[in-house]
């Protein structure tokens, strides 16, 4: 596979809302990272697409890898490309897997497509784009995909927020239409101190989905700076031994809460409508900052 090409100055492409989206070296991890606006919005090494640098997505990596049997094909839709980075995961370690991607920004596919040329899919599988709203496309994707999907990820974002449409309980009704019964729905959330956003989103969840595991890091869990979570939900209850295998993943300090803890978690927290649903807060500038 052909190595990606991107040049100093970096290569770039403007997306919809006026906003620059570029490839720019890794400068910690290697490989390549896909900034928007300023913010770093995936890594990925095309040595090696099993090296996911940033925190949240190894969590969502460690979840994948329990889905079922190791190496077994799976069907996952993917809520926001990015740079394809759990796409290429899977390629990678599920050779065959059926992956659809569903992308607002036609700019930023073609950029992402141009300079981290995709991998071929191996023995029947494929990668395949959708270009729209990760809302109005699910609402349109093939009826064969309704309760097919073992994993559907939801990793919207515009800049560094999620954006309220895909917050709600609506959605998330939408979304789950697509999992096998077994199937398991991972998002990806920021939120700040004292997590008010997130504790929301994990009851708006909770509402379609009764079985859910918390990842991150323990001071974020905690609502102590702002950071990632990320929600595994699923309609059947997640296997016990998932808990000692993702706590061993890391990245450490790991955090995982179940049961218990997800109910206090949880706490008062009221489930998020259409009606009254808003974007993730804002990160301090200061954030992404190197």
């Amino acid at each position: 596979m052909a190595r990606a090409h991107v040049e100093d100055p970096p290569a770039e492409a403007r997306l919809s809302d006026g906003t620059i989206a570029r490839i720019v070296r890794s400068p910690y991890a290697g490989g390549w990272e896909l900034d928007v606006d300023g913010t770093p919005q995936s890594h990925v090494d095309l040595d090696d697409p099993t090296h996911v640098h940033f925190e949240y997505v190894a969590r969502m990596a460690a979840v994948i890898d329990q889905i079922g049997q190791s190496g077994q094909v799976i069907t996952a839709i993917h809520l926001g490309a990015g740079a394809y980075t759990l796409p290429r995961y899977i390629e990678a370690t599920r050779p065959g897997s059926r992956q659809q991607v569903v992308e607002i920004e036609p700019a930023l596919v073609d950029l992402v497509r141009a300079e981290l040329p995709l991998p071929s899919p191996r023995a029947g599988g494929s990668i395949r784009t959708r270009v729209g709203d990760a809302r109005t496309v699910l609402g349109k994707l093939p009826e064969g995909l309704v309760g097919a999907a073992d994993l559907l990820v939801s990793d919207v974002y515009a800049g560094a927020r999620i954006p309220a449409h895909v917050t709600s309980v609506e959605f998330y009704r939408l979304a789950a239409r697509f999992l096998s019964a077994t199937g398991i729905l991972l998002v990806n959330i920021a939120d700040g101190a004292g997590l008010a956003f997130a504790r929301r989103q994990v009851a708006t969840i909770r509402e379609v989905l009764p079985h859910i595991a918390l990842l991150a890091e323990v001071q974020i869990l905690k609502g102590r700076r702002f950071g990632n979570l990320v929600v595994a939900a699923s309609a059947s209850p997640l296997p016990t031994e998932w808990l000692p295998r993702l706590m061993a993943a890391g990245p450490h300090p790991a955090k995982v809460a179940q049961g218990a803890e997800v109910d206090t978690f949880v706490a008062t927290a009221q489930v998020t409508t259409d009606a009254d649903a808003t974007p993730s807060p804002a990160p301090a500038s200061s954030l992404f900052e190197r």
